[in-house]
């Protein structure tokens, strides 16, 4: 029991400093860099509680792909990071609005978790699986009870990537060489590679210039 509770205050600690210098980091970079070892972190609270999946799931999908994006956009991105400095105390009151919205949201459900805690206590709970993963618990939900819903929302997902394409598809203009790909599945040898036949003493400049 020692060593699971030293790897919680460990994991819980590092996530809460990360989190903090995510929001003041002065450099964004940084901030991404704080905002991954907070979700590895995270991945390895998910992991002394049983929740591989979950795990598994925050390594693979915000480390691997949401913080990666996070990461080219800051970078690539000119950023006039003095200028946004100066429009702070501008938008100060709406953020602090924000955060007591927020704020008022998280007692709420705290509030309400307290309470159906207590009223769980009289209520009949399901038993929990022992003999199988939590992975492969869920999957045998997901894909049993509930593959029509998921069914679904892949289409959904696949409708708005395909609308997107559509939307940021736009006609370039005149002379500007675009990729065909009908064209390049049919090139063989005798179009993609050219055969130069060089006299001796002639180099390649020499037979252009010529």
């Amino acid at each position: 029991m020692i060593l699971p509770s030293l790897f919680f205050y460990l994991f819980a600690s590092v996530t809460v400093a990360s989190a903090l210098m995510v929001i003041s980091s002065k450099n964004p970079v940084h901030s991404v860099l704080f905002l991954i070892l907070a979700f590895v972190n995270a991945a390895g609270l998910f992991m002394l509680m049983g929740a591989e999946f979950l795990a598994m799931i925050l390594i693979v999908v915000y480390v691997g792909a949401v913080a990666v994006l996070f990461m080219f956009v800051t970078m690539m991105l000119d950023v006039d990071f003095a200028e946004l400095r100066d429009g702070f105390l501008q938008y100060l009151p709406v953020g602090v609005l924000v955060g007591l919205v927020m704020l008022c949201e998280l007692v709420f459900v705290l509030g309400a978790w307290g309470a159906a805690g207590s009223m769980a206590k009289t209520v009949a709970k399901a038993p929990i699986p022992t003999d199988v993963t939590n992975a492969e618990a869920l999957g045998r939900v997901l894909y049993t009870d509930h593959v029509l819903l998921f069914q679904a929302a892949g289409l959904v997902l696949l409708t708005a990537m395909v609308g997107a394409i559509v939307l940021t598809l736009r006609e370039r203009r005149a002379g500007v060489k675009r990729q065909d790909i009908a064209t390049q599945v049919a090139r063989g040898p005798a179009t993609a590679i050219e055969v130069v036949k060089v006299k001796p003493g002639q180099g390649l400049g020499e037979r252009g210039a010529s």
